[in-house]
């Protein structure tokens, strides 16, 4: 069965709040892809709302609302207290625990396996208990995937720039085997095994065959080829594209 492609609608945002207002219409552009086909639906929330809002979180969460048993919503983002509160309101299926560093511009890297497990494991186990399944963001090693199963995540998130750096650079196939080692462990210890950072539809059909890969969560790359083809087409590429 072919991974689930969730979109993350970051980039739309990011647009709109480049000129003030309403356009594009996130929303529109929700239901454009839905009405293609995608599973899943991402965002990203960040302190500084620079392109995700919390009141987008929750006008996105109302409409997927009566799609619920076909489409899910995903919320990703640190820790901090708004974004847990943020995640205890809405209820997504899943929400992606991402570390966040001063001033990047986007994710850098996954979470250390030094960081505390009595600490965020706590927080995992209250969204759990809210009925939300709960995703670590980790790089593919073993260390980190062993954390993770101990932190007590369903999922695993595993941080694919360097994979996609390295297809670019015409390693792909070596690069994918420290990925594909990683997503094995992962399914050893009951951990699913989902996927994102820079994947696009050059280095997407060699990842696709990643074992026990549920998802993948993709919205630069998509965003920007959807400015070229329309944003309908640019996710039946993406969907096209997973079942290579």
């Amino acid at each position: 069965m072919a991974a689930r492609l969730s979109v993350n609608v970051n980039k739309v945002a990011t647009l709109r709040n480049a000129r003030g207002g309403d356009v594009p219409s996130l929303i529109g552009a929700v239901r454009t892809i839905v009405a293609a086909g995608a599973p899943g639906i991402t965002v990203h929330p960040r302190a500084d709302e620079r392109h995700i809002r919390a009141a987008d979180a929750r006008a996105i969460a109302a409409e997927l609302a009566p799609l619920r048993d076909r489409v899910e919503f995903n919320i990703e983002g640190d820790p901090r207290p708004d974004l847990l509160a943020m995640v205890e309101e809405l209820r997504p299926h899943q929400c992606t625990l991402v570390p966040v560093r001063p001033g990047e511009i986007t994710s850098q890297a996954g979470w250390p396996p030094d960081t505390s497990r009595a600490e965020l494991g706590a927080i995992v186990g209250h969204l759990q208990a809210l009925g939300v399944r709960v995703s670590l963001f980790v790089d593919a090693d073993f260390a980190a995937v062993r954390w993770a199963a101990e932190v007590g995540a369903q999922r695993i998130e595993l941080y694919t720039e360097p994979y996609a750096q390295a297809h670019a650079a015409g390693r792909g196939e070596a690069a994918i085997a420290r990925f594909a080692a990683a997503a094995e462990l992962a399914y050893e210890l009951g951990l699913g095994v989902n996927a994102g950072h820079d994947l696009d539809l050059d280095n997407l059909p060699l990842f696709s065959h990643l074992p026990h890969l549920d998802e993948v969560s993709i919205g630069h790359a998509l965003i920007s080829h959807a400015l070229f083809v329309g944003l309908d087409r640019a996710v039946r590429d993406y969907l096209g594209c997973l079942l290579q």
